[in-house]
């Protein structure tokens, strides 16, 4: 067997166990809810949940590192966002009983991983792309989809404290966590895609040579100050204890700005400067 036999091996197993970990979380979910007692079965669910996540991180470097360059498909970025959404969850539950999420989760990280094992993208040669440049636009994609699940998160936080403030809860919220416990989760989503955010941003220092000549100074500049938004929002939930509406709106007002960093740039220069 030659190396890459060996590479295409180890990139299959590791699909594969994490698709077969990620339905074992899901099955052991299902059975824990039902049930009364769910701490007997908290770790078994944590264990299967945290191979499943470890075997598709070692699966996404074969998912993204393609023989002939990188994937920047949809179902590769997929996975990729699916992963970073686990993990995440994963860390969460060491502290918070998120059963529910976990088998929202599992499941679409397992269909996520299938249809990566199985995409139709196509690989950017590597002579077109540097492994910086790929850096960042990973980083930026995982950023900006944690921040946009952060902001579906917080749109439901602010429709459960209605239905809380008008005493009228929704069947569906019963069967969540606290309130609490989802605005943990709401701040982790932002706390995880914020330092994504920073990373990218600092790759793109690094990497991006001209930002003027390539036109990506708008982009930049509204990104920096989305993330300066950011900061006073997790410094203010840090040292003042913001939550609630303050947070929501927050989010909303940094994510509005973090569009605008990509559709309202690409507007200006493709229709407003181009003088058309």
């Amino acid at each position: 067997m030659n190396q890459q036999d060996g590479f295409t091996l180890m990139a299959a197993f590791a699909h594969w166990m994490a698709i077969a970990l990620y339905i074992a979380t899901t099955v052991v979910a299902a059975v824990t809810l039902s049930r009364q007692s769910q701490s007997r079965r908290r770790t078994l669910l944590l264990g299967l949940f945290t191979g499943a996540v470890v075997a598709h991180a070692i699966s996404l470097k074969f998912t993204l590192l393609a023989d002939n360059g990188f994937r920047f498909d949809l179902l590769a970025m997929l996975s990729l966002i699916t992963w970073s959404v686990a993990l995440l969850l994963l860390c969460l539950s060491l502290r918070h009983q998120l059963t529910l999420l976990i088998l929202a989760i599992a499941p679409l990280a397992a269909l996520s991983e299938l249809a990566a094992v199985h995409a139709w993208g196509t690989a950017i040669p590597r002579s077109q792309i540097s492994p910086g440049i790929a850096a960042h636009a990973l980083l930026s994609i995982s950023a900006y989809a944690l921040l946009t699940l952060a902001t579906l998160q917080a749109i439901y936080l602010y429709w459960l404290n209605q239905q809380l403030h008008n005493h009228r809860p929704a069947g569906m919220s019963r069967m969540l966590p606290p309130l609490q416990t989802m605005e943990s989760l709401l701040f982790g989503l932002i706390a995880f895609g914020q330092l994504l955010l920073t990373a990218s941003l600092i790759t793109g220092a690094l990497f991006v040579d001209d930002l003027f000549a390539q036109h990506l100074v708008h982009k930049t500049a509204l990104s920096i100050f989305a993330w300066i938004l950011y900061s006073i929002l997790l410094w203010g939930h840090w040292k003042n204890g913001w939550r609630g509406n303050t947070a929501v709106r927050w989010t909303l007002s940094a994510f509005a700005v973090l569009l605008l960093a990509f559709f309202g740039s690409k507007l200006a220069l493709e229709v407003i400067f181009s003088g058309g």
